[in-house]
């Protein structure tokens, strides 16, 4: 007899439950169970038939060295920044998924990206579930969009598959996948319905190697609204979040390149606009000559980028002296305030102390420690740092300068921005670096005497 099976799926994550949660035990989130189709099994008994498979037989095995090489063709999205994070470009059957805050601009950067590929020749398919057509043309007059982009309101998922199928575009873009649908999969936007509406698209863009981007919502916390799932279908997963005055594309999982990838934009009236030198832009209101401001040479996800490490001692009207850390690891920046008044005799007990990362960022990298170690030295004893002095160095325990991932590149981008003095870990070729805080303050201020 035909038995009926009902489960609840968290829409969080995609855990699966006999019975609706209050709170997923996987990712914690509450109330997010909804109650899947139910599936009706039954016919024959399993092992039934012939074998113990049912009489079902294995397909064809293919061994590796049967597989041929091929480089999947790529097209340019026309923005720099975008082919960076992308791994060099649009890859033709890839599919992306971008997510980010509300109003952030990802509508606005897949419009100009469907403007650029167009006006290339290339066939742009947009299908528009969450904004009406006059309005999508407001927002192209106000960007200068002036190629011939092909638009569809139609969400339904078969509908969308087929036009691909009969135009064959380069480029496909849906905004959003919460809005497509498929036949008999319950209300847009539920778990089923992204699930299965992600793989189906998935299937169309291989089958017609079709480069397709899906926006996707994202919850309160951040992350991709849907099926975890859902992330695991397409091939690059990028975000969209906003940094002070400068929106940071971010990728997280790229099958056709390096995941990590961090691309830099300003919004303008005109759109979108790549920044092409983040690090000139991150130090374009550096003060120069003031105590507690040091460069520090970063690394977030693949980039190198220079940024401004701040700190400021105040005596302190209360009992206890606070601390205060934006845009770094607060237990890092105690350990090196340990290491200061341990190893320097500095004395730091009655004073405030205000660590900063300018410009923003948020980024845990243990190579931003000597330039805090010097910033607060700095800020303390009221002695500025030379204006072209630039660092990075993990702090031990023991006072030690430890060499950090990517130096040489961390190196370059110091040296392509103008500071030709460094700071900087032993053994980095062409760079007498320092082995512990010690001889990193006898030679920076060495050099300001100098």
């Amino acid at each position: 007899m035909a038995r009926v099976t009902t489960k609840y799926v968290c829409n969080s994550c995609g855990y699966t439950s006999a019975k609706p949660l209050g709170r997923c035990p996987n990712c914690q989130a509450w109330n997010s169970f909804e109650e899947e189709v139910p599936t009706v099994t039954g016919g024959k008994a399993r092992g039934g038939g012939a074998g113990g498979y049912g009489g079902i037989s294995g397909g064809k095995l293919t061994p590796l060295s049967a597989v041929g090489r091929r480089e999947e063709p790529r097209t340019s999205s026309g923005i720099l920044e975008l082919d960076r994070v992308l791994g060099g470009g649009l890859v033709a059957g890839g599919v992306t998924l971008i997510g980010g805050e509300p109003g952030i601009g990802k509508s606005t950067l897949l419009l100009q990206v469907a403007d650029s590929v167009a006006r290339a020749g290339g066939t742009v398919l947009y299908v528009a579930g969450e904004e009406s057509l006059e309005q999508i043309r407001l927002r192209a007059d106000r960007l200068g969009v002036t190629a011939d982009i092909q638009f569809t309101r139609d969400t339904r998922a078969e509908h969308i598959a087929a036009l691909m199928n009969e135009h064959r575009p380069v480029l496909c873009i849906v905004d959003s996948i919460q809005t497509v649908t498929v036949e008999g999969e319950g209300a847009p936007g539920g778990v089923t319905q992204v699930r299965d509406g992600t793989s189906m698209l998935t299937r169309a863009a291989k089958e017609t190697g079709t480069a397709t981007v899906l926006v996707g919502h994202v919850t309160k916390d951040g992350t991709v609204a849907g099926p975890k799932v859902m992330e695991h279908i397409v091939d690059t997963t990028v975000f969209l979040e906003t940094v002070g005055a400068f929106r940071l594309l971010r990728s997280v999982k790229n099958r056709f390149g390096q995941a990590g990838e961090l691309g830099v934009f300003e919004m303008r009236g005109e759109g979108l606009i790549a920044v092409e030198n983040p690090s000139a832009a991150f130090l374009a209101e550096r003060p120069v000559g003031v105590p507690g401001s040091v460069v520090a040479a970063t690394v977030d996800g693949q980039r190198p980028m220079l940024l401004e490490v701040q700190a400021l001692a105040s005596k302190t009207p209360y009992p206890n002296a606070r601390r205060v850390v934006v845009g770094l690891d607060p237990r890092r920046v105690d350990v090196v305030l340990a290491v200061l008044e341990r190893r320097l005799d500095l004395t730091l007990g009655g004073l405030d102390i205000y660590v900063n990362l300018a410009g923003g960022l948020k980024v845990p990298d243990p190579g931003l420690d000597l330039a805090v170690a010097l910033a607060v030295y700095s800020a303390v004893v009221g002695r500025a740092l030379p204006a072209n002095v630039a660092v990075f160095g993990e702090v031990g325990l023991a006072g030690e300068v430890r060499s950090t991932v990517a130096s040489q590149r961390r190196a370059e981008e110091a040296g392509r921005a103008g500071y030709k003095r460094l700071i900087v870990p032993p053994g980095l070729a062409g760079h007498a670096g320092v082995k512990s805080v010690e001889e990193a303050v006898g030679m920076v201020w060495q050099t300001a005497k100098a």
